[in-house]
């Protein structure tokens, strides 16, 4: 869980209506995360349900997202933060959140896009804004920003809500000062500012040279 995930999170849950049970797919609080990876105190109150395919803190169910063992509507608010790049096939698990997700609920989720490989355990895949339009597309309601250069943003979020829309005008503004805040985030070092601001095409022949 990084900080910026965790501060998106909290704008999730003070600029929405938060329907219950809240269900986090990808809720494992691996070695090192423990407590601070833990989000149901921003849902105060609220029946939340964290689920993962391994078992350990912060996980009340185990189940696979690419085939949920949970009745259709089941969920009234699904959280899935920086788990689908560790996710084999994220269309998949993206209709089955769907699937088990009430009408007029709301789904949130986040992944990254410049960002180095970890493995928890396999990592998969990088998202653009456009991936994220793709995988949320059964939603009535769509709503993808990121934080970084738009060019080669760090990290992509989405909103989707189930056949329904909402007034999301709370969020759209707290959205736009997230992003000022995560723009460059807390501990990335000045050489990562400046692979920011390089044209991609001039990141490419840098790395062509590196290696020879």
């Amino acid at each position: 869980m990084r900080t910026s995930i965790k501060d998106y999170a909290r704008l999730v849950a003070t600029t929405l209506p938060i329907a219950e049970p809240v269900y986090e797919f990808g809720a494992l609080q691996v070695a090192g995360q423990e407590g601070f990876a833990d989000l149901r105190p921003l849902f105060p109150g609220k029946t939340y349900v964290g689920c993962d395919m391994r078992p350990g803190p912060g996980v009340d169910r185990l189940l696979d997202l690419h085939a949920l063992d949970l009745p259709d509507a089941t969920a009234g608010t699904i959280l899935c933060f920086d788990t689908l790049e560790h996710v084999e096939y994220p269309h998949r698990a993206v209709e089955e959140m769907f699937r088990v997700l009430r009408p007029g609920g709301v789904l949130a989720i986040t992944s990254v896009m410049d960002f180095h490989i970890h493995d928890h355990p396999h990592d998969y895949w990088r998202f653009t804004p456009d991936a994220f339009r793709s995988l949320l597309r059964p939603c009535a309601q769509v709503q993808v920003d990121w934080a970084g250069r738009e060019i080669f943003p760090h990290t992509v979020v989405g909103l989707g809500v189930k056949g329904a829309t909402l007034d999301l005008a709370a969020y759209t503004r707290e959205i736009a000062a997230w992003q000022r805040r995560w723009w460059n985030p807390k501990g990335r070092s000045w050489q990562t500012a400046i692979h920011q601001l390089t044209p991609p095409l001039l990141l490419d022949l840098y790395r062509r040279l590196q290696r020879g």
